[in-house]
């Protein structure tokens, strides 16, 4: 093992009671073909303040030390660093206790009077190697289990549209955010009443994690639910409201919601937004930025209502919902300017000349290309509504 940076050498904590046992550890460490950086702590306070201080990859630990009993050292050993290596220092009498330390979540252990410096070189190097096969595949199985919890909430927050009879093509997608790598409270849904009335929600549950996209899954479902049993406007948003404070496990979360009904006449729109950003209104090639109905977040310690909005919509003409995280980014630069809603309207209008899945597809992708230095610490939503023009 070479390396240039006497800095860059891996650090070695021996943790030993006894001077003259330290010394022959040294200088088997002098005689071995490993090099590594030294550190000698006497007791296990020594050892704590260490481990805080420095990135430790070994720790050659006595188990006799004064302030300790039998496998206590190495339980603090591993509680002070996961990350660290540990091998253990037995005397020849005390090789039971060395298994047992294996046993415990130690790498490896020796016996004091019989190890040369080649044996304990190759020790410190197997076991720094085998401590980082163990991280690697804990990491493993933990992103798989992720993989699939997010794979649940995933099909909770974004479900299939529920459509019967209206000619109206829906184009929906989701974008995790990319710092973060984790599902946040975006949802959305589309269903169509018995009445012909087709509704439309998304919503964005504030924070990011699974606690939050599981507070987005029931508040989904809680609306598919209500609205399909007759539940609309303002009394939809109240009830909502009064789920979320029930279901959230902060008081200080809130959600921002825009729900939404599509008339059978495929003209009128019925607007309720609560904190909601806006929506953009497709009229043939040409789009505006449209912020009827409004009213306070979901969840937030104020008393207030929500009012009605009506968009009337051209022959053939749609709507594009999303989540604040498609356009609260930032643009490339040393002064800080965000893409903002004028700046995603120009986007937009740039690609209006598309349909359903390819519009969305481009408005995600110019967000992204104008921001391109700066992704998204939020995730996106985006909901494309339209109807389809009769023969």
């Amino acid at each position: 093992m070479a390396y240039e940076d006497p800095h860059a050498l891996p650090l070695v904590l021996l943790v030993e009671d006894d001077p003259e046992d330290a010394l022959i550890v040294r200088e088997l460490l002098e005689d071995s073909a490993v090099a590594v950086r030294l550190e000698w702590a006497r007791s296990l306070d020594e050892a704590r303040r260490v481990l805080a201080g420095h990135p430790v990859q070994c720790v050659l630990l006595d188990l006799g030390l004064p302030d300790a009993n039998d496998l206590s050292a190495l339980t603090v050993m591993r509680e002070a660093s996961d990350d660290a290596a540990v091998v253990v220092l037995t005397g020849r009498s005390e090789e039971r206790a060395g298994l047992a330390a294996v046993a415990a979540g130690a790498q490896d252990y020796l016996i004091k009077g019989q190890v040369e410096g080649e044996w304990l070189g190759r020790a410190l190097r197997y076991a720094i190697q085998r401590k980082q096969a163990e991280q690697a595949a804990v990491a493993l199985q933990t992103e798989r289990v992720r993989a699939k919890e997010n794979a649940r909430l995933e099909r909770g927050l974004l479900p299939t549209p529920l459509l019967q009879h209206m000619p109206i093509d829906v184009a929906t997608r989701y974008r995790a955010s990319r710092v973060s790598g984790t599902l946040g409270g975006d949802f959305f849904d589309v269903v169509e009443a018995d009445d012909k009335v087709v509704h439309a929600v998304i919503g964005d549950v504030c924070g990011h994690g699974p606690d939050e996209a599981a507070l987005g899954v029931c508040l989904r479902i809680a609306w598919r639910t209500l609205v399909l049993s007759g539940l609309t406007g303002a009394a939809l948003l109240r009830r909502l409201e009064r789920i979320l404070r029930a279901e959230r496990g902060d008081s200080e979360v809130f959600t921002t919601v825009s729900t939404l009904m599509l008339e059978p006449d495929q003209r009128t729109v019925r607007v309720w937004r609560a904190g909601h950003p806006g929506l953009l209104v497709h009229s043939g090639d040409e789009l505006s930025w449209a912020e009827v109905g409004h009213g306070p977040a979901l969840g937030l310690p104020i008393e207030a209502d929500w009012h009605e909005g009506v968009i009337e919509l051209p022959e053939g003409g749609g709507l594009t919902l999303f989540t604040d995280g498609l356009f609260e980014r930032r643009l490339p630069g040393a002064e800080p300017r965000w893409l903002g809603e004028r700046g995603l309207l120009d986007v937009a209008r740039r690609c209006a000349h598309l349909g359903g899945e390819e519009f969305v597809d481009a408005l995600i992708a110019g967000a992204e290309e104008a921001t391109a230095s700066n992704a998204s610490a939020d995730d996106v939503a985006v909901v494309h509504l339209r109807w389809r023009e009769e023969p």
